[in-house]
């Protein structure tokens, strides 16, 4: 890094002996962030905070409103908007989701007729993939667990593919210092080829004229620059330069390729990597023509249903191992499609799970933005009841009109309840139940 920098160095080596800013996306389609005055400035929806808070001890936070995000990274949406047509109706990946915070910003993203597959390959990260997504709480995603090359048989079907590769993490090295010992050149040589292989396996599901939005938390030219111009050689593709405001303090890399270099003593985020891409030939879009297998849910199900969320006529329902799914009817093709060949954990938004033609509300639906939440009985609880929910604890609120309710903070639902004559039964997911103390807030 001293002969990358230069006269830069003693900048560069001082920003690692500072903290590292804290700052947050908001959900656009769950708040309006107009009380935060540190913008962000390559991001619509991210802001800086003075301090650290406690996100566990905030409802909101669990409820979907915000991701915690460094800031560095939301320039994918510079990347994004200024290489895709938004008004098209895009089929796009997120290799690398987990824990999600691009996929999430993607889903922000993309417009309404659009479709994210989110992807992780190892089993225990895609759970909480499928978490954070839940929680995010648009129906326009299907989540997998494939392996980059499993992504071969699905040929030219990706407008945009987002690889936020695994890496060194030299850009972590402040905010995360045990990232420095796992460092050592071999482990850079191992990830560059492991980043080579993830993007050859990659290729073939991207369309022609499709974009690669390829990243990494390094500034190891070999896991960037090189990589990528091993890419150029071996394929037929164009780099496409993004717009950039000279205050932002973003470095532009143009030798051997075109890329945005991200430095914490020029910019108030981590170090970063990005390169938008797109492909010049290769694979259309494959036949996805197939015999319709998934099974609906029965008229009277679907008469329900029709009461809980928004345009239900825009939306296609299924029924998968006993729970009613949704997702939007436009898309039903590609994620019936993409179910036969790959490893889905969720399409869509689970809604309910279904006991004898009655319907039992799935923690999902409680998140979704689809969720029309004037049909539902609610219990609307203040800070100290809202922890007390998310622990998982009895709830000692009343509520006057048995059966299932919102759990609402400050407008926003939590999750479910169900109201009994003589208790109030939380329906919480246990595997996502916070472990806090009130007195101390220590996890």
């Amino acid at each position: 890094m001293q002969e990358q920098l230069g006269d830069d160095w003693s900048s560069f080596a001082t920003a690692h002996e500072t903290e590292s800013p804290v700052s947050i996306r908001f959900n656009p389609e769950k708040t309006k962030p107009s009380a935060l005055p540190n913008r962000i400035p390559w991001t619509s929806n991210g802001f800086y905070l003075d301090e650290r808070p406690s996100f566990t001890r905030d409802p909101l936070f669990h409820s979907g409103c915000y991701y915690v995000q460094e800031a560095s990274s939301m320039f994918l949406e510079q990347a994004f908007l200024q290489s895709v047509d938004r008004d098209r109706s895009l089929n796009v990946l997120d290799l690398c989701a987990a824990p999600g915070g691009k996929s999430t910003h993607l889903l922000s993203l993309l417009n309404k007729q659009g479709l994210l597959v989110t992807n992780e390959v190892i089993r225990a990260r895609a759970s909480v993939l499928a978490e954070n997504i839940q929680k995010w709480g648009y129906n326009n995603v299907v989540v997998t667990n494939n392996d980059p090359q499993d992504f071969q048989r699905i040929a030219g079907f990706f407008d945009v593919i987002v690889a936020d590769a695994p890496c060194s993490g030299e850009g972590l090295f402040r905010k995360d210092p045990d990232a420095m010992l796992h460092w050592s050149p071999d482990q850079v040589a191992l990830c560059a080829r492991r980043q080579q292989r993830i993007i050859h396996d990659l290729w073939p599901a991207l369309k022609e004229d499709g974009i690669l939005i390829y990243s990494t938390c390094t500034y190891n030219q070999a896991e960037n620059e090189h990589n990528l111009d091993w890419l150029a050689k071996e394929h037929a593709l164009e780099f496409v330069p993004l717009s950039i405001e000279k205050n932002w303090g973003i470095q532009v890399v143009e030798k051997p390729v075109l890329g945005y270099r991200f430095l914490p003593h020029r910019v108030q985020g981590e170090g970063f990597f990005i390169s938008v891409i797109r492909k010049k030939a290769g694979e259309k879009m494959v036949n996805m023509r197939n015999r319709h297998s998934f099974m609906g849910p029965s008229k009277k199900i679907l008469e329900q249903l029709n009461t809980w969320i928004t345009r239900p006529e825009e939306k296609t329902f299924i029924i998968r191992n006993d729970q009613v799914q949704f997702f939007p009817k436009d898309k039903a093709a590609e994620i019936e499609f993409l179910a036969k060949n790959l490893h889905v954990i969720t399409a869509g938004t689970v809604l309910a799970s279904v006991k004898h033609e009655k319907l039992i509300p799935e923690h999902a639906a409680a998140l979704s933005v689809e969720l029309v939440k004037e049909n539902f009985n609610t219990v609307n609880v203040d800070l100290p009841a809202a922890l007390q929910f998310l622990r998982k604890d009895t709830l000692s609120v009343t509520s006057g009109q048995r059966g299932f309710a919102l759990v609402n903070y400050n407008g926003s639902p939590l999750g479910w309840v169900n109201v009994l004559e003589n208790r109030i039964n939380n329906l919480y997911p246990s595997e996502w139940r916070i472990r806090m103390s009130d007195r101390t807030g220590n996890g």
